[in-house]
């Protein structure tokens, strides 16, 4: 029997998963190397979608100290979490959820030196003896090698591709237009519905600035909109980048439309509404 591969993932989304990373990992703290390593893994706690950097202690040029309080342990986590039913029928934690929620036995840490604090987990596993987890958004810089990475580390099994398409698209609020065209471009990325990126010239609704943005790891800074219809403001309904990283060079200044909220229609055929964290 063939086994579908999204199955595969999303019953590993229940485990403890790490993968070794062959990249210099360093993070910064108010101008200050914290952490300094080429020793470094990749970790995904339980229901974690996201990986988080873990180091060995000694990479870390700090005072390590338990830190019992602040922190949501493994077994009291069951409610909380995002449906992505395409994977798991189980919540997932997406990067939203913050890092005091951990989903693995273990000892929340305090990384505290001159230059500021942030915070760690040393997990309970025995592959993992010696190596701390770093909040990611407790440190002000991350480096693999000398690139800059931002959002949260990449997964080295996680892509994106982008490919033109001359298919019809359209994109409703029921009777509403907000947007119509034949020079879309598709961004597929790794367990994500697909995302159409559309000229702004083809957007029929008008689109006003919102002050909502977000980062992406793979994408970059996005910039949201709003959309104005006869029947009131779609707030922070659609988004764009317009200094995309390398791997979504092609679809810079494009509008992409939440179509958790709105019906997309393709060559005449209405797609379900996904259901994801952002629905």
């Amino acid at each position: 029997m063939g086994l579908r591969l999204r199955d595969s993932i999303g019953r590993q989304l229940r485990e403890l998963r790490y993968e070794p990373t062959a990249k210099r990992i360093r993070a910064v703290l108010n101008g200050t190397t914290v952490v300094d390593s080429d020793r470094a893994i990749l970790v995904w706690e339980p229901r974690r979608v996201v990986p988080a950097y873990a180091v060995p202690a000694e990479d870390i040029d700090a005072e390590l100290s338990p830190e019992p309080t602040g922190s949501v342990p493994a077994g009291e986590t069951g409610d909380v979490g995002f449906a992505l039913p395409d994977v798991t029928t189980m919540p997932v934690l997406d990067p939203r959820v913050p890092f005091s929620v951990h989903s693995t036995e273990g000892e929340p840490v305090a990384i505290r030196t001159g230059a500021g604090y942030a915070r760690g987990f040393r997990p309970g596993d025995q592959d993992l003896t010696g190596y701390v987890v770093l909040d990611f958004d407790g440190f002000d810089r991350w480096l693999e090698e000398d690139d800059e990475i931002v959002g949260h580390p990449h997964d080295p099994f996680q892509r994106i591709d982008v490919r033109r398409t001359s298919r019809h698209i359209r994109v409703m609020l029921g009777d509403t237009l907000l947007a119509d065209t034949r020079r879309a471009k598709m961004l597929f990325e790794t367990l994500l519905p697909v995302r159409y990126y559309l000229p702004a010239g083809d957007v029929v609704a008008e689109l006003q600035p919102s002050a909502t943005t977000s980062y992406c790891a793979y994408k970059g800074e996005a910039a949201y909109r709003s959309a104005v219809t006869a029947g009131g403001v779609l707030h922070d309904i659609a988004w764009r980048y317009d200094e995309p990283l390398v791997d979504a060079s092609e679809v810079r200044g494009l509008v992409a439309f939440f179509d958790e909220r709105l019906d997309l229609v393709v060559d005449g055929v209405a797609r379900p509404r996904p259901v994801t964290p952002w629905s």
